[in-house]
């Protein structure tokens, strides 16, 4: 089983590139973004919950979010893999995947890291915001605050994986072929 985590900051281009590895890898597509966006469109307790969290920038709490990611990938047993998109957060949630993965006797087979520079997440999340409407994509605050969490917060993670040997990092500007070639040279390697 393939299962690649795709990591980087708000606006790296983890949902372009996601699709492509989708298609190319026949994999199911976790986003916790858009496990989020499901739930609070539909209104429920849970979705509430997430978006008051994620209109203000930070990040929905630990056990809400494994919660959902387990139920997900509890659903697609017949999965040729997963891409794990947004997730894990915390060093908290890397732990509780690799124990999931575990139970399913799998693991994460490789982490891929976006790498993009500050300002150039700045100008494609307002782009984004003007385009699609997502208010977390139109307040320069609230970017800020979201690109700042990721800094902060999330640095342990590419920690956690770097120390099983499983974090590679790719350049996250240029044109889109080109950093899904970057990404698939780096599966083809350890598949």
């Amino acid at each position: 089983m393939l299962n690649i985590i795709l990591f980087g900051p708000p606006g790296a281009g983890k949902g372009t590139q996601s699709e492509k590895l989708i298609e190319k890898y026949k994999l199911k597509h976790l986003s916790t973004g858009d496990i989020f966006r499901a739930n609070i469109k539909g209104a429920t307790e849970l979705g509430t919950l997430a978006k008051s969290y994620m209109d203000k920038g930070q990040l929905v709490p630990d056990e809400v979010t494994i919660g959902m990611l387990e139920s997900e990938v509890n659903k697609n047993n017949d999965a040729n893999g997963f891409i794990f998109d947004g997730f894990p957060r915390t060093k908290v949630q890397a732990e509780a995947l690799d124990n999931l993965l575990k139970s399913k006797s799998t693991s994460i087979t490789i982490m891929l890291a976006l790498e993009v520079e500050e300002e150039e997440l700045k100008k494609r999340l307002l782009l984004r915001g003007k385009d699609s409407g997502r208010a977390d994509d139109q307040n320069p605050d609230v970017i800020q605050k979201r690109i700042d969490v990721y800094n902060n917060e999330t640095s342990p993670v590419k920690d956690y994986f770097t120390a099983q040997g499983k974090y590679k990092g790719i350049h996250g500007i240029g044109e889109i072929n080109e950093i899904f070639n970057s990404l698939c040279k780096e599966i083809d390697a350890v598949k």
